[in-house]
C-alpha cells in the first residue's frame, strides 16, 4: 500500500487571483449576485475555450499526417465563427451577439452534433443558459478566461478551486463545500489505488473525486504510464451523482480542469431511485451527503427501505453506500452525530448492520465548528468495509479537537491541528499487524484515540 503523501496544492498567482476578483466584482455590479450563477457562466466559457483547443489539436494532427480529414471535429464547416479563437477578437457588441445567439445554441446541441457521444459534458450543456447581461462584461470575462494558461493542469485546477471557494464565502442555497483539508484527510486515510472504482453519490462540486484523482497521480504515477490503467483513470474510475444540474456542470468541469478527460458525472436522485442497477459496483465511496431531514416513504427507493426503515436522509445514505459497494469495498463518509447516538429503532438497526454484518473500521469525531459559517452541526467520519459477513473486531476512535482553523465563523488558520496525528496513528496499522501489536490497541480510553472491542460496542 502506498505511504501517505502530503498533497501540496500550488496556489494561483496574485495576478490571476486579482483578475478573477475583478471579474467577480464586475458580475456583482452587473446584477448577477448568485455565486453559483457566476461560476456557471465562467464554466461555459472555459468549456467553449477547451473545445477550440481540442479542434486546434485535431487540425495539427491532420496536418502532421498530411490529410484534410479532421478526426472527431468539434466544429463543422460553417461553424468557424463559433470558435473561441475567432470571436474573442471581435468587437464587444459583435462578440455578445455571436455568443448569446449562436455559441450557446451550438453548446446545447453539442451531444447531437457529436453523434450523441454521451460524454457527460455534452449531456450537462443541454440546458445551458447565457445570462451575462452586457457586452462590456462579456468582453471582460473573455479576456480573463483567455489569460488562463489552460495547458497547466495545476493552474486550471487551482483557478477553479479559487472560484469554488467563492461559493463557500457566500454559503449559497444551503450548499456548502466540505473543507478541503477534511477531504484530503479522508482521501489519505483511504489511500485510493489505480484500480479502484470511486463513487460519490452526492458529489456537488466533485471535491472528493478531484482529491482522489490527485492522490492517485502522486502516489501511483508509474501505474498511469500503463495504457489500460490510464484509460481506466480517465474514463471509468470516477463516478459522481447529483440532482442539481448546475452542480453537475460545475463538478464535471472541476474534474476536466484537473485533467480527468471523461468522468462519469450523472443526474441522479440517489435516494429515490433504486440503486439496484449500480449495486455492488464500486470499491471506494467518499462522501459528505446532505443531512436534509426526512423524505416520504413513497419517494424513497424500496431497496434502501429494506436495509433501514426510515425517512431520515443520513441513515438512508449510509444504507445506499453499503448497497453500492462491492464486497470488500471501503467507505469514508461524513455523518451527523445522530447516526452514532440516535435512539430510534432505525438508528439502532443501522448501527447493528455496520457492526454485526459489515466491518466498522473507525469513527473520527470532528469538532462542531468544521462546517462554520454555514452550519454548527456535530459530525463524525465513519470508515467501514462491506463484507456481508461481519468482521468488526476493534473499532478505532479519534476525537479531533482542532483542525488547524479557528472553530468560529471566521475559520482563520491556527497552530493547533490534530489531523496529521490522525493520519499518522491510522497509518501505523500498515506497519504493525493490527490484530496483535498495533500500538493504538493498548491506549487508554481517556486518550484522544483508542480502540474499542466489538463486544463493548454491542
Amino acid at each position: 500500500m502506498a505511504s501517505p503523501v502530503t498533497m501540496v496544492t500550488p496556489v494561483i498567482t496574485g495576478e490571476l487571483k486579482s483578475k478573477i476578483d475583478r471579474v467577480w466584482d464586475a458580475f456583482w455590479s452587473g446584477g448577477i449576485s448568485n455565486p453559483l450563477e457566476v461560476i456557471e457562466q465562467i464554466t461555459y466559457l472555459l468549456f467553449i475555450r477547451r473545445l477550440d483547443d481540442l479542434q486546434t489539436l485535431a487540425e495539427r494532427k491532420a496536418r502532421t499526417i498530411g490529410t484534410n480529414v479532421i478526426e472527431n471535429p468539434m466544429f463543422l464547416p460553417g461553424q468557424e465563427n463559433l470558435r473561441w479563437s475567432r470571436f474573442k477578437n471581435t468587437a464587444p457588441e459583435v462578440m455578445y451577439n455571436t455568443v448569446a445567439t449562436q455559441v450557446f445554441g451550438y453548446l446545447r446541441g453539442l451531444g447531437d452534433q457529436l453523434g450523441g457521444d454521451g460524454s457527460t459534458y455534452s449531456e450537462h450543456m443541454r440546458d445551458a443558459r447565457f445570462t451575462i447581461p452586457t457586452p462590456a462584461l462579456l468582453s471582460k470575462v473573455v479576456d480573463m478566461v483567455d489569460g488562463i494558461p489552460m495547458a497547466d493542469r495545476d493552474t486550471n485546477g487551482d483557478l477553479y478551486e479559487y472560484l469554488l471557494s467563492k461559493i463557500a464565502s457566500a454559503g449559497v442555497n444551503g450548499q456548502f463545500r466540505t473543507p478541503r483539508h477534511i477531504i484530503k484527510l479522508m482521501v489519505e486515510m483511504m489511500a485510493p489505488k489505480p484500480d479502484d472504482e470511486i463513487c460519490d453519490p452526492a458529489c456537488g462540486t466533485a471535491g472528493f473525486l478531484v482529491a482522489a484523482s490527485e492522490y492517485v497521480r502522486e502516489t501511483h504515477a508509474e501505474a498511469l504510464l500503463d495504457a489500460t490503467q490510464r484509460q481506466h483513470f480517465h474514463r471509468s474510475m470516477f463516478h459522481g451523482f447529483d440532482f442539481d444540474s448546475t452542480m453537475l456542470r460545475i463538478g464535471s468541469m472541476n474534474l476536466l480542469l484537473h485533467g480527468i478527460e471523461s468522468p462519469d458525472i450523472r443526474y441522479r436522485d440517489s435516494l429515490s431511485e433504486g440503486a439496484s442497477a449500480e449495486a455492488a459496483r464500486y470499491t471506494l465511496i467518499l462522501a459528505n451527503p446532505p443531512f436534509a431531514g426526512s423524505l416520504d416513504y413513497e419517494a424513497t427507493a424500496k431497496d434502501l427501505q429494506r436495509v433501514v426503515k426510515t425517512k431520515k436522509t443520513e441513515l438512508l445514505f449510509v444504507a445506499l453506500f453499503l448497497k453500492l459497494l462491492q464486497p470488500g469495498g471501503r467507505a469514508a463518509v461524513i455523518v451527523p452525530d445522530g447516526v452514532l447516538f440516535g435512539s430510534s429503532k432505525a438508528h439502532k438497526d443501522l448501527r447493528r448492520t455496520l457492526v454485526e454484518d459489515q466491518r466498522l473500521d473507525a469513527v473520527v469525531k470532528l469538532p462542531s465548528g468544521v462546517f462554520r459559517p454555514y452550519a454548527g452541526v456535530s459530525t463524525a467520519i465513519l470508515f467501514f468495509t462491506r463484507t456481508d459477513s461481519g468482521g468488526t473486531d476493534n473499532v478505532w476512535f479519534y476525537d479531533v479537537k482542532a483542525d488547524g482553523f479557528s472553530l468560529d465563523d471566521k475559520r482563520n488558520p491556527v497552530a493547533d491541528d490534530d489531523l496529521p496525528d490522525v493520519l499518522a496513528r491510522w497509518s501505523s496499522r500498515l506497519v504493525e499487524p493490527v490484530e496483535t501489536t498495533w500500538s493504538e490497541l493498548t491506549r487508554d480510553r481517556t486518550e484522544q484515540s483508542f480502540c474499542v472491542p466489538k463486544a463493548d460496542i454491542v
